[in-house]
């Protein structure tokens, strides 16, 4: 039995009717388009789904004919619509005379090249990462953008902002601001919904490691996942935005992880725990090392200590992202790392002691990211640490084993800091991307629209007149 067959079965065993094909563009949204399963057949494995990737953000018009080809390993059925549907993600090609070619800027094809080039370098066979998905869910969000008008603003009910509310459905369990951490019912009112989320994660494939509420009283939510390899776990990260938008949508609720999506609240990350296996054993592990971990790791670690800035640029790529990178938030300003730390952009867990567990979280990414460019990012920028045997300590990136927030200015003014602005890490992303070029796992075109692509989104921001200015120069 072929491919086709394999998934029409699938079809006929579970009265499914259509077959959505799920693509991932420039950005890192999921866009699709549908056939009725009667129409499936096993050419579509070879000549795909045709599609114009100029409205995707990838090529330019003249040579934007592309076709999507799906992966049957991906197929699961769609949880979310109302005619039973199977969902498929898979790869976009470039259309050839004689035969298609991977399409190179198109997300995944950037990660698996990533992974590739690792195992070429003989310092691995496997990235294993761990994101941690923070966000919020909302009663409901409001938001305007035109010439006469400029606003946003957010709701929910467990919020303290709400302890006087007066309609007659006033608990009194908000939640403080920053009390959230671990609150427990009646204050966590979501954690049903949490659970239902994690439930169909775990039906589709994605395991789930916990779930609870967050710092950010005013409706902030954790799902953490068990770490598995890195273009899987794209995929899987691609999956856990779309669930759980659309359980807290089915819920009448609304689901963002916006990186700050409420004022003086703890931000929303995205938190990547990693690790390098190769024939199985893992790398990062050295009972008599700094923390437990290898010289490799160390060097893994230099690597993107060394490249921090223009990481950032894929993995903090908005606007809103440099609002979270702030003082007194629990989120990274400095470059540096260090063992239980949650002030430094590398933090080393204490607790993961085990040599198959040992690893070290890169804390300043989060969800705005396309998550398979940040993750193939990480990956080339460690390993050319490892290549180049960039010494954090040499390099006096750490440890710091103290709380870099209480540091006299001074001090602080001394150790380098992450961009504060996405225009600043779009300009360290353009004086420093050779390790991305390397093995060709990410195009030099693809940089080059990243880049413009990204400098036009901040400065049509940049442009618009913002309420905290009325506030502070109207009457001047």
């Amino acid at each position: 039995m072929g491919k086709s067959g394999e998934i029409l079965q699938m079809c006929r065993d579970k009265g499914i009717e259509m077959i959505d094909f799920k693509m991932t563009d420039l950005d890192g949204r999921w866009r699709h388009i549908t056939i009725p399963a009667a129409r499936f057949s096993e050419e579509i494995f070879t000549y795909g789904i045709g599609f114009d990737g100029s409205n995707y953000g990838y090529a330019p018009v003249e040579k934007s004919d592309m076709v999507f080809i799906p992966d049957p390993a991906t197929a699961f059925i769609d949880p979310f619509v109302e005619i039973p549907t199977l969902s498929m993600t898979g790869d976009v090609c470039m259309i050839g005379e004689k035969e298609n070619r991977p399409f190179d800027q198109y997300p995944r094809n950037v990660s698996l090249r990533a992974a590739e080039y690792m195992r070429q370098t003989g310092i691995a066979d496997e990235m294993v990462i761990g994101p941690e998905f923070e966000f919020h869910i909302l009663d409901e969000v409001r938001f305007q953008v035109e010439p006469k008008a400029g606003f946003y603003s957010v709701e929910t009910r467990q919020a303290q902002w709400n302890s006087g509310r007066d309609d007659g459905y006033n608990t009194g369990y908000q939640i403080p601001s920053k009390g959230g951490y671990h609150i427990a019912a009646p204050g966590d009112i979501h954690y049903n919904l949490r659970s239902r989320m994690c439930m169909t994660l775990e039906e589709w494939g994605v395991k789930v490691k916990y779930h609870h509420h967050e710092v950010g009283g005013a409706g902030q939510m954790e799902i953490e996942v068990e770490l598995g390899e890195m273009v899987d776990m794209a995929d899987k990260t691609m999956i856990t935005k779309y669930v759980v938008k659309n359980m807290a949508a089915r819920a009448g609720k609304t689901a963002t992880f916006m990186p700050k999506p409420v004022y003086k609240e703890a931000g929303n990350g995205m938190h990547v725990h990693m690790l390098l296996k190769k024939d199985g054993k893992p790398v990062f592990y050295d009972e008599n090392g700094y923390s437990g971990l290898s010289r490799t790791a160390l060097y893994f670690i230099g690597g993107l200590l060394k490249h921090a800035a223009s990481l950032c640029a894929f993995t903090n790529p908005s606007t809103n992202s440099f609002k979270r990178l702030v003082p007194g938030f629990e989120a990274p300003v400095t470059i540096g790392y260090a063992t239980s730390n949650r002030s430094a952009v590398i933090r080393i867990p204490a607790y993961a002691k085990a040599p198959e567990a040992k690893r070290f979280e890169l804390r300043c990414p989060d969800a705005t990211a396309n998550p398979y460019y940040a993750y193939a990012a990480i990956l080339m920028a460690g390993l050319d640490g490892i290549e180049n045997d960039t010494d954090p300590q040499a390099n006096g990136w750490g440890p710091y084993d103290f709380n870099l927030y209480d540091l006299p200015k001074e001090q602080r003014q001394q150790i380098r800091s992450l961009p504060k602005t996405l225009d600043e890490a779009l300009d360290a992303l353009e004086e420093d991307h050779e390790y991305l070029l390397k093995g060709q796992v990410f195009p030099e075109r693809l940089i080059h629209i990243w880049i413009s692509r990204k400098r036009e989104e901040a400065r049509r921001i940049a442009e618009i007149p913002h309420p905290a200015e009325f506030l502070q120069y109207y009457d001047l």
